[in-house]
């Protein structure tokens, strides 16, 4: 064999091989000490990549299930004002059945001032019952978009709402979010809602200020003083978005992210329980109040049905975010076991080719018997 000192190349190779060992023990150190495979983008790019999407999802899907609980909290309150008032409306049945009697004439004024103090209460409890600020039985969810392109509500000789004789549009209490068609012939205005097709006719008495108020979709019209019916025709749409009432239980901008809940408008006027002219003596006055416990119990049944499907979507969020966690994990962390297993193989090497680098400088030593 060739005796050479300038290159030791077995020593050379040693230290190569050190190297690439060293270079797996620090690897390996870093995994068992941070708990995750991969730390940066070099120890795999695509996995990284995945698992950061999958992070930010989680993130996202964790705050939609607080979502959730806070809009199964929003709704409770709201259901919370509508029980109360189907009490009074049940006292108030009870006192009209006492104040129709012929027994009860002497008791008349007693139920009437009951009565009248009841009505204020529900309006009360109606203006008053909020969540975070926000009011809630004043017809939580739908109101008028200002701002929408399809509300072209004008007279006829109008070219916009603005010189028209509409002085304002008011949709606190809609049946439904979408558009109202509305047209004018003679006395009678009509609204059509694209939504659920119900239509309803108002027929005016009188030229003139005025609000033109549609009681069963919670549309009303206000008309300034120069407003005259014969004259020329209300027309065009005015379209009503949902304002506050959508909420968010996913991680994507699409429908199954959204769910939209509208709180129906309470108080004692017509277009809502409309008891306003109950007092408590007459039997017409049970039918009114029997139909305002149907509707309030109809407002009731849609959010029962809102706070269901929240408590569904708010179960399937905790199975995505687990599930979708468990993915995550597989991709992103360390199996503790395998990792500590190459650890010790790199631990043995970086021990062994240390030795075998010593071996290999001590060999160039034997040179020196040449010279002897």
């Amino acid at each position: 064999m060739g005796f050479r000192i300038q290159n030791n190349i077995a020593a050379m190779n040693a230290q190569r091989n050190v190297g690439i060992s060293d270079t797996g023990l620090s690897k390996s150190l870093e995994k068992l000490s941070s708990g995750y495979r991969i730390n940066s983008a070099k120890d795999d790019a695509s996995g990284l990549a995945v698992s950061s999407a999958m992070r930010a999802d989680i993130a996202s899907y964790k705050v939609a299930s607080r979502n959730v609980s806070e809009a199964n909290s929003l709704l409770q309150v709201a259901e919370g004002g509508y029980d109360q008032i189907t009490n009074i409306l049940t006292r108030m049945k009870e006192l009209t059945t006492q104040g129709t009697s012929a027994n009860a004439s002497t008791n008349t004024a007693v139920i009437q001032s009951e009565v009248t103090s009841l009505k204020n209460e529900i309006n009360r409890i109606a203006g008053s019952t909020e969540y975070n600020g926000t009011a809630l039985l004043g017809g939580y969810g739908a109101s008028l978009d200002t701002v929408s392109a399809n509300s072209t509500l004008a007279y006829t000789d109008a070219a916009s709402l603005a010189t028209a004789h509409v002085t304002g549009v008011s949709g606190n209490g809609v049946s439904a979010a979408g558009t109202y068609n509305i047209t004018q012939t003679g006395s009678a205005v009509t609204i059509t809602n694209s939504v659920t097709s119900d239509t309803e006719t108002v027929n005016l008495a009188a030229d003139g200020a005025q609000t033109i108020s549609f009681a069963s979709q919670g549309v009303q019209i206000n008309v300034d003083a120069a407003y005259v019916r014969g004259n020329d025709a209300l027309k065009g749409n005015i379209q009503f978005a949902v304002n506050g009432g959508t909420f968010v239980i996913g991680n994507q901008n699409n429908a199954d992210s959204k769910l939209t809940v509208s709180i129906d408008k309470v108080s004692t006027a017509a277009a809502d329980l409309n008891i306003a002219g109950v007092n408590g003596t007459t039997l017409a006055d049970l039918d009114a109040i029997n139909a305002a416990i149907d509707k309030l119990a109809a407002s009731r049944a849609k959010i029962g049905a809102a706070m269901n499907q929240l408590s569904y979507a708010g179960a399937n969020l905790a199975t995505t975010i687990e599930n979708t966690q468990a993915a995550e994990s597989v991709i992103r962390d360390v199996d503790m076991a395998a990792e500590m297993t190459t650890f010790t193989k790199n631990q043995i090497l970086v021990q062994a080719g240390t030795a075998m680098l010593a071996q290999a400088n001590q060999s160039s030593q034997s040179v020196l018997s040449l010279f002897k």
